[in-house]
């Protein structure tokens, strides 16, 4: 995908709470852009909520579902998309994501994402650990190095929905002007 392509879909990943629906939603306003939750697809193509198909299905039955809806809005255009929290940590979802459009990552401490989500949160790889923010921790470490690999990457404890928004849309402009001056260099 060129990334001067100015329609390519824009896939929010990050930790669980880090403000990728709130974000998500602002983003798509500020581009013009429709806005998508990924669990929404996911939970509305299964009938279930997403702790219930995680208890009848699985992990790995969760995580197919998800690739499909992965799959599917790589073909969209003009969306944010708001992942997952694994979404990029499974299967060819990052490749997926990267070939479609543009990555952008939303950063959060695991204290922070714990405090944001709050006991009893429906995030059925939080719920029921006897220590959540070493649950979230550990898991968050996991999960970092895929984080990492996103073209733009932006810090949100702390900060106003509409600020993080405002670095983004810039950043994503530098990043699209960089790549369309790297790709006329060629």
């Amino acid at each position: 995908m060129p990334t001067s392509d100015a329609d390519a879909p824009v896939f929010l990943i990050g930790f669980m709470a880090s403000g990728k629906t709130t974000v998500g939603r602002l983003l798509a306003a500020a581009l013009g852009f429709r806005f998508a939750d990924l669990d929404d697809r996911i939970v509305a193509a299964a009938g279930a909520p997403i702790r219930e198909i995680f208890a009848r299905h699985g992990e790995a039955g969760f995580r197919e579902r998800e690739r499909e809806a992965v799959r599917a809005a790589a073909g969209e255009r003009s969306v944010v998309f708001a992942t997952g929290g694994g979404a990029p940590c499974f299967g060819d979802n990052l490749a997926t994501m990267r070939g479609a459009g543009r990555l952008v990552a939303l950063e959060v401490s695991a204290e922070e994402a714990v405090r944001r989500a709050g006991r009893g949160s429906g995030r059925p790889l939080l719920d029921g650990a006897v220590n959540p923010v070493d649950a979230a921790a550990a898991l968050l470490k996991e999960r970092a190095p895929f984080y990492a690999q996103a073209e733009v990457r932006v810090r949100t404890e702390g900060r106003a929905p509409d600020a993080i928004v405002t670095e983004i849309v810039e950043r994503l402009s530098l990043a699209r002007a960089g790549g369309a001056a790297r790709g006329s260099a060629t």
